[in-house]
Parts: structure tokens; C-alpha cells; sequence
């Protein structure tokens, strides 16, 4: 049976029924098998001397204090607290390992928590929305580590451990743009989803948490094989693997110390409790980089907050949506606004080479020249291998209105105002610089970002006003010096023009020139 959010003077009521015989458990099998919780006879005896001090302490603390609504509470864990429900077998040995295991490796709450910081406020709030037990927010830390780059050795992924098989099935897509086991946001709604569904099987959430973990079959399997031999078949007396053995002690070990943190001599961080991230619906296919830039965030937050797509491009079709902090997200919405929904947020797509092409066939193919090519790739020469895949500007994608294509740069005043929406690509497109030499002239970092009504220098490209731009292919014979001379242009701008680093050319290879307008070239 799936738990549900009760108004929280009716989870107050339930957690002191707890104290006099309701459990989380199924009491039928509680009850036919006598659990002990796998205990000695002399503890179970000490422990029949006294009342269970964790669940009695629970209850009464909960009729003391103040109702506190979740949106009140101080900060993140201690609104989850509100919620815990896993209140059963907390003094179990195998749990009090541990608690003595994270007690002397802080760093692992410490490190959960900063990853945690920016998802905890959604998670934990989808949690409760649903009903689910508070304690589910810690899940991650025993998955991942909250580390949404996490793989185990299973190929589990993201920072709810989907298996490949699994994710699939909860509706997660996986290909080469894009996999959603990493996506915080999908994943975290399919885990609920999963838990959900093993609690509704088992009634019981300890046995939902084993199959989460062991496989729901191999936990069946494991309650029959006990059912059989006349054991009880509750979680702590089921002969399962070593992982699912210790993973509800994990689990709740990371409760106590939450709880309680003085008590076992930890700190654990304050996590604010209010909204970090939202949402945001882009509709078609993006350059992540070029999104940053609209937002005015880094490219690499963005990145870190969306480890689902697996490059710096949303999916073509599916998966376009994107996690941002919700000053970025709403500077992101006003920018897209204003640009219209026909406005292209992509500057690059991507080009898997073929057998038989060339950097000029695919620069020509695609409407962008050689150098063009070489420089968003990273390439010092023209060679290419079948089946890697090239980065190709989208012709068009971001040059602003009034930039004539096909027209070499022209030469305008050395100082551009910036505006919102503008980017450092769509600047250097519009006067016909490399963003490198803006960034120098600037004295601007990797990852600086523009403000509207900063005040740029643009160097000039070339003197001459008065040009056209040529893509000449390269002829058997030909030479630097000998196209050079053809087009009357200089050598070291031709070099610079195609990001050559020699004289070395080869033929059907293509060159971008800018040449006089009115030069008249036989053949």
C-alpha cells in the first residue's frame, strides 16, 4: 500500500501509534515470524526490558514539539526530517555500523550535500507530493554519492543507479545525444515512480528498498526460499547479497545522523529550503554554450546542472529542456522573448565523417569555410577520419541582421556596446573577427560573460572596406604564393583567413579568400 502525505497533525497522530505497535512493515509477516531483527536471545531479552528507545522517542518528541509546516523549516534536512517514516529496527547492529562508518567519514555527508544543493529543494518536495517517506531524499547518498556522473560497474547511472534495462523501461531515453539516468530531473520523477510501484508490491519499505537495489525477483525469490524453510520473511532475516544487506542499514544510518548530528559529534550542512532551480522549455534544439550566454551563467553550470545531454547540444527531438538557477532561467525566458520563436539557439551541429570527404567538401556542403571548420574543432591540419565527428557552425545561425553573407568584414569602429541577448559569437560574426582576438583585445576570460552595456574594443580584420568573399579550391600545382599572386593577396592572410599554420595545401582542399570586389580572375 502507497503511502500518502496526511496533514501533518495525522502524521504526528501516526508516529505515536507507532510507538504502541503500528509499523511500516507488514504486521502479518511481523507477526507470524516473531522478528527479532536478527538479534541474539540475550538481546532480544534486554531489549524486551525497556521500551524501543528510538521509536519512543520519536513519538513522544513528536507530540512536544510545535507543528512546523514544510515550507517553515529551517533548511532542507530538517523539513525531510518532518517526513521521516522508517522508524522501525533504527537500533539494529547491522545499522549501528553504520552510523559509526559515516561518523568517522564525514567528508561523505559534506561532499553528498554540496551535490545535493541544487536538486534537494525539487526532490524532496516531488517526495512529499507524493506521500513517500522523508528518508528517500537520502536514497542518493547511498546510491551516488549525489555524483550525477556516477556509473558502477553494472553500467548503473546518474544519481539514482539506473541500470540501462531499467531506465528504459521507466521511460528514460539513452542515445548519443542524451541519457536520461543522468538527468536529475527525469530520473529522480522515474525512481519515485519504481519505488513506488516495489513498495505496492511488497507493502513494506524496507523489502521495496531491497528490490530497488537487489532485483524485485531475487527478493522474491529470497522471501520464498525463507517462507519454505519456516524463517521469517522480513528484511532483516532474508539471505540477500552483501550491497542489499547493508543498504537499508546505509539508509537509515544516514537518518540517525541527520537527525541527530550532535549526538555522534558530526555537522552536517545547512541546505537552504527554498527553490534553487526551474525549469525551463526551450521547444527545439540547442547549443548549450550559446543558452549560457543568453542567460548570462557560465557554460560549465549549466553543463553540471543538466548531466543528461552527453554534448554541449540538446537532443534534436526529444529531451530540449534545461534545469537553470531561477534568476538564469527567468533572464533565459525574457532573452528568448525577445528573439522570437524563430530565432535559432543553435551555432553548431554535428557532422559524422564519410568515407571519401574532405574538411573542403564538408565546409561546402555545409555553407562555412575551411578555417571555420579547423577552428571549432581544434584541427592544426586538414586530417579527418572516417566516423569522427566534426562540430560544424550552422550557417546563418547567429549573425546578426545586417551582416552581408558572403561579404568579406568590413571595417567599422573600434568599440561595440554590448546588447541584451548578444553573445561574443553573434559580435564576432556580425564584424568578421575570431572570438579569440575579442577576448584578447578585451582581456576577457574562457568564461566571462557579456552584460548589456559593456563596452567592447573590436579589432579591425582588414583595412580594405571594398571586398568580396571567395571559396577557391585548390588545383593540382597550386601554391600559396602562386594563389597569392592570382587573387593579389597576401600570403600571411590567406594563412590566417584558413588557420594555416604552414604553406602545406592539398589539392580539392578548399580556401576561403577576401579580394578586391572588383578583381576579374581567368578561369
Amino acid at each position: 500500500m502507497i503511502i500518502r502525505l496526511l496533514p501533518l497533525p495525522f502524521v504526528l497522530l501516526a508516529t505515536a501509534l507507532l510507538g504502541t505497535g503500528c509499523s511500516l512493515h507488514d504486521p502479518a509477516k511481523t507477526a507470524a515470524s516473531g522478528d527479532t531483527h536478527g538479534l541474539s536471545a540475550g538481546a532480544e531479552r534486554s531489549n524486551a526490558q525497556r521500551p524501543a528507545p528510538a521509536l519512543s522517542r520519536d513519538a513522544s518528541r513528536a507530540l512536544r514539539q510545535p507543528v512546523i509546516k514544510p515550507e517553515d523549516a529551517p533548511d532542507i534536512w530538517t523539513r525531510a526530517q518532518l517526513g521521516f517514516a522508517m522508524t522501525e529496527s533504527l537500533s539494529h547492529p547491522r545499522v549501528g555500523v553504520y552510523i559509526e562508518h559515516y561518523r568517522r567519514n564525514p567528508n561523505i555527508i559534506t561532499v553528498s550535500s554540496a551535490r545535493a544543493k541544487p536538486f534537494a529543494y525539487f526532490i524532496l518536495t516531488e517526495i512529499e507530493r507524493r506521500g513517500l517517506p522523508g528518508e528517500l531524499l537520502l536514497l542518493p547518498i547511498v546510491e551516488s554519492g549525489y555524483a550525477a556522473e556516477a556509473t558502477s560497474t553494472g553500467m548503473a547511472a546518474g544519481i539514482w543507479q539506473f541500470i540501462p534495462s531499467t531506465g528504459e523501461h521507466f521511460g528514460l531515453i539513452q542515445d548519443d545525444w542524451y541519457d536520461g539516468r543522468r538527468d536529475v530531473y527525469q530520473s529522480t520523477h522515474a525512481a519515485l515512480d519504481y519505488l513506488e510501484s516495489l513498495h505496492a508490491r511488497f507493502g513494506d519499505w524496507y523489502l521495496a528498498l531491497a528490490a530497488y537495489n537487489f532485483g524485485q525477483g531475487n527478493v522474491a525469490r529470497a522471501m520464498a526460499a525463507n517462507a519454505a524453510a519456516g524463517r521469517p520473511t522480513d528484511y532483516w532475516n532474508l539471505e540477500l547479497s552483501s550491497e542489499a544487506m547493508s543498504y537499508v542499514p546505509r539508509l537509515l544510518a544516514l537518518r540517525a545522523l541527520i537527525e541527530q548530528p550532535a549526538s555522534y559529534g558530526i555537522t552536517v550542512p545547512k541546505l537552504a529550503n527554498r527553490p534553487y532551480l526551474q525549469p525551463v522549455q526551450l521547444g527545439r534544439q540547442a547549443d548549450l554554450e550559446y543558452v549560457a550566454e543568453l542567460a548570462r551563467i557560465e557554460a560549465r553550470e549549466v553543463l553540471q546542472l543538466n548531466p543528461g545531454y552527453r554534448r554541449a547540444i540538446t537532443h534534436p527531438y526529444a529531451a530540449q529542456h534545461l534545469l537553470l538557477p531561477a534568476p538564469a532561467a527567468q533572464r533565459l525566458q525574457v532573452a528568448l522573448q525577445q528573439h522570437g520563436p524563430e530565432h535559432p539557439l543553435l551555432r553548431y551541429t554535428e557532422y559524422q565523417v564519410r568515407a571519401g570527404d574532405s574538411l573542403g567538401r564538408i565546409a561546402l556542403q555545409h555553407g562555412v569555410t575551411v578555417a571555420e571548420l579547423r577552428g571549432v574543432n581544434g584541427l592544426n591540419g586538414d586530417l579527418i577520419r572516417i566516423g569522427q565527428r566534426l562540430r560544424v557552425p550552422v550557417s546563418g545561425a547567429a549573425v546578426t541582421t545586417g551582416s552581408t553573407p558572403g561579404r568579406a568584414p568590413t571595417p567599422v569602429d573600434r568599440q561595440y556596446t554590448v546588447q541584451s541577448g548578444d553573445s561574443l559569437w553573434t559580435i564576432s560574426r556580425q564584424y568578421g573577427v575570431n572570438i579569440a582576438s575579442i577576448r584578447e583585445r578585451n582581456d576577457l576570460a574562457a568564461d566571462a560573460m557579456l552584460r548589456p552595456g559593456q563596452v567592447l574594443e573590436i579589432p579591425r580584420d582588414r583595412a580594405e572596406a571594398n571586398l568580396r568573399r571567395v571559396e577557391y579550391q585548390i588545383r593540382p600545382g597550386d601554391s600559396l604564393g602562386a594563389i597569392s599572386r592570382r587573387f593579389q593577396v597576401d600570403i600571411s592572410d590567406v594563412q590566417r583567413w584558413n588557420a594555416l599554420n604552414g604553406d602545406g595545401i592539398r589539392a580539392g582542399e578548399m580556401l576561403t579568400l577576401y579580394v578586391a570586389a572588383n578583381l576579374v580572375v581567368d578561369g
